[in-house]
């Protein structure tokens, strides 16, 4: 007697599969969320994964011919689906939760879990929510992502600032040596709201957001969660709590020095001038500006190298150093051809900013002895 039985062909299995090892914890204490839930006992075929902070549920295509609930190893039938000839997979399982999976001619039998322990995603009102294309919130989170923080020292600093203002949504992360700031503008007015998002939730998603521009995501925020809802898939992920740190009074629109370069000359310079830095070691890399050349500079252990860039510069010349790493970084996720760099003094911030003001990337320069 089958107390469920599904028919899905692997291409479905394959991706409702991935995108639901993307919330299937690597450790826990609870071993059922060490699980994918299959649950076919509505009209649909739906698999859900839960780490505690971040929940996905998916739609899977496929036939229901007996409904039914049942919780499977994520990491085994995983590797099993994707092991599988091209074809259909029917899923079945017993009174006694075996579980079997048939494809062709393979045929596994696998122990499953009552779905009842399985810790559900909660349940967040989906009301007044922002729609935007998936590629752009892919794009939104790749230009930032980079500067949050990777150690637990400063929760804020693992997550990123999602702020709508009127119809503006701007992105903010940062670790303690640089910000970065993406903006848009909205189709519409939504209603004003700042929320701290973890960065791995971000990480996650962008994975299994499509690079299509006409392909819409729809976010929701409640008190402390957010969720995202795009192609039948619903992502809950938990908000970080507190008050995101008061970025605007560092961004001041003073400079002394103003120049423009060629983006991938500057890119490929620095990343040229980092071959003589071990990993580990912090070597800033030393920048001179004069009337309408950049010269770059680095010294290690391993060698020197020295190379000059033409630029166009308007106000003083200035000497100063950065980590070579946090240029790269910028620069890398910057699309145009030039960019501009504003500066201070050799202790101030450097701003590299586009002209629509849809990116700000500032960077604490370093000290270094001549």
């Amino acid at each position: 007697m089958h107390i469920m039985k599904i028919i899905c062909s692997k291409s479905s299995l394959s991706k409702s599969v991935n995108i639901s090892l993307k919330a299937v914890p690597s450790k826990t204490t609870m071993p059922i969320l060490e699980c994918i839930l299959i649950d076919a006992t509505t009209g649909q075929i739906k698999f859900t994964s839960n780490d505690m902070e971040l929940g996905i549920e998916t739609i899977v295509e496929g036939v229901i011919e007996e409904k039914g609930t049942i919780a499977l190893d994520a990491k085994i039938f995983s590797e099993i689906i994707r092991k599988l000839p091209d074809n259909d997979v029917i899923i079945t399982t017993d009174a006694n939760l075996n579980t079997t999976i048939l494809c062709e001619k393979a045929k596994f039998h696998i122990p499953g879990r009552s779905g009842e322990d399985f810790v559900y995603l909660p349940s967040v009102e989906r009301e007044n929510g922002l729609t935007i294309s998936q590629y752009t919130l892919k794009e939104m989170v790749r230009q930032t992502i980079f500067s949050i923080a990777m150690n637990e020292n400063n929760k804020m600093m693992t997550g990123e600032l999602f702020e709508i203002n009127h119809n503006t949504l701007k992105i903010v992360s940062l670790d303690g040596h640089r910000i970065s700031i993406r903006k848009m503008e909205l189709k519409r007015e939504y209603e004003n709201c700042k929320v701290i998002v973890p960065g791995k939730t971000l990480s996650e998603i962008s994975k299994i957001l499509s690079n299509e521009v006409d392909d819409q995501v729809s976010i929701f925020f409640s008190q402390n969660h957010i969720v995202f809802e795009f192609d039948q898939t619903l992502v809950v992920s938990r908000l970080i709590e507190g008050e995101y740190f008061k970025i605007d009074q560092m961004l001041s629109s003073d400079y002394e020095t103003k120049l423009t370069v060629q983006k991938k000359e500057f890119l490929d310079c620095i990343d040229r001038a980092t071959l003589l830095v071990r990993e580990g070691d912090k070597r800033p890399i030393i920048i001179h500006i004069t009337d309408d050349v950049m010269e770059l500079k680095i010294d290690s252990a391993m060698g020197s190298m020295n190379e000059e860039i033409d630029i166009t510069k308007e106000g003083k010349d200035i000497l100063i150093g950065f980590n070579p790493k946090f240029l790269i970084d910028a620069l890398k996720v910057i699309e145009e051809e030039t960019v501009s760099i504003y500066l201070v003094n050799p202790k101030a911030p450097c701003f590299i900013r586009d002209e629509g003001n849809t990116y700000t990337y500032l960077i604490l320069p370093v000290n270094f002895n001549h």
